[in-house]
């Protein structure tokens, strides 16, 4: 018993218990990586933890339910929090530390700065129906990067507009690390990992897969130069027959998330968002 206590990672919950840790891996020159999660981990969380093992020597991941992007209506006092369990699955992906700050230790009384992200973080998409999301995400990853100082944070490919919002946050703030973006991680029927798959009842968890299967049937043919808007227009459609309330189904410009009206337009990236009963689902897919 002792023995596993002992394999479990280091839990720090102040500033500066997190600085005593990392102090002595930058002291001698080792690569730290940073993996930001929510907590409630799943395989898709693992993955990413994993990469960051195989590509540095310390790997911190932090678990933070960030209240400043939920809005009121969302699900901020109900999204799952799994701290035991979580600790025991890093333990077993080897993670070295884990950050895992109060709100009051992130948002201290008279905390007053905040990031307002522009470019991606404007395309009409998560920023349409969650229009605080964005500056909530960028003020707490900023913050998570000057706390623990890595060298490179690994961020998943599902929250894919995320993705790009943060890869350029870091460029344009001058933060000296590189974000890596890691490859969805799906269940054997498609569905995206997520901490809210949890919510679905078993009939919506059995539509559920309609999402991935969708931006499939897309992505193939609009690479065989079928016209992007009536592709989206049949997609919509098959997601709507299938149950679920569609905020939207896009072709975008994978780096700068702009709409593209067709494949000269440049890489493109599928994105979808629906609510199947009261679980809202994201996915992405490159064409």
């Amino acid at each position: 018993m002792v023995a596993n206590m002992a394999k479990r990672p280091t839990v720090a919950r102040t500033i500066s218990a997190l600085r005593r840790a990392v102090a002595p891996w930058r002291e001698a020159g080792e690569r730290i990586a940073l993996v930001p999660t929510m907590g409630a981990l799943h395989d898709g969380h693992l993955k990413l933890v994993s990469e960051a093992r195989s590509r540095a020597k310390r790997v911190v991941v932090s678990i933070f339910v960030n209240p400043t992007q939920f809005a009121p209506h969302e699900d901020f006092g109900s999204y799952p929090r799994t701290f035991d369990s979580d600790l025991k699955a890093l333990a077993a992906a080897k993670a070295d530390l884990v950050w895992a700050p109060t709100a009051a230790v992130m948002y201290p009384e008279g905390f007053a700065t905040r990031i307002a992200p522009e470019g991606a973080a404007l395309a009409g998409l998560e920023d349409k129906f969650r229009p605080h999301f964005f500056g909530g995400v960028c003020t707490v990853v900023a913050k998570l990067f000057l706390q623990v100082t890595p060298d490179i944070a690994m961020f998943g490919q599902k929250d894919y507009q995320q993705l790009r919002v943060v890869t350029q946050m870091a460029k344009d703030l001058d933060l000296p690390l590189k974000v890596v973006g890691i490859p969805t991680v799906r269940e054997k029927d498609g569905l995206a990992m997520s901490s809210r798959n949890a919510y679905l009842s078993a009939d919506e968890r059995a539509k559920a897969p309609t999402l991935h299967r969708v931006l499939k049937a897309s992505a193939a043919r609009i690479k065989k130069n079928e016209a992007i808007e009536r592709v989206l227009r049949d997609g919509r459609a098959e997601i709507a027959s299938a149950g679920f309330a569609l905020d939207y189904l896009e072709a975008r410009h994978a780096l700068t998330l702009a709409p593209v009206a067709s494949r000269k337009d440049g890489p493109i990236r599928l994105l979808v968002a629906a609510k199947i009963g009261k679980t809202r689902l994201i996915d992405n897919l490159g064409v």
